[in-house]
């Protein structure tokens, strides 16, 4: 997508999202939406981003899979209960054919909201 072309909200990039993407893209939203009430929301580098006094976390649809991005230190007290998912550098990795975890989403989306408005924790 050049200039113009790119989506400028997270409801327009889930609407170009690979079709396939699309449910995972708009359950993961919404439980991110719920977690994060007072985020600011946006697209930065091409991705859907939550914002409050830093980078929550960002997401984005593939072909195959959704990744998630909260951080490798916020995803690290959960890496037992995601044994079964691709850690990528920054996040993780669903594919389309398996249900979204969206509890341990959740956990994992307030555990790096709090760790960002406690601890001042940086995107990396």
């Amino acid at each position: 997508m050049a200039g113009a072309d790119k989506p400028t909200t997270i409801p327009a990039y889930i609407a170009r999202a690979p079709k396939d993407a699309r449910p995972n893209l708009e359950a993961l939203y919404a439980c991110l939406a719920q977690v994060a009430p007072k985020a600011e929301q946006g697209i930065k580098w091409g991705s859907p981003t939550f914002t409050g006094t830093r980078i929550y976390f960002s997401f984005a649809g593939f072909k195959a899979h959704t990744n998630f991005y909260p951080t490798p230190a916020a995803l690290e007290p959960f890496l037992d209960r995601l044994e079964d998912y691709r850690i990528t550098g920054v996040g993780v990795s669903f594919p389309h054919d398996k249900p979204l975890p969206l509890d341990l989403i959740a956990e994992i989306a307030a555990h790096r909201i709090r760790d960002v408005e406690e601890n001042g924790a940086r995107w990396m």
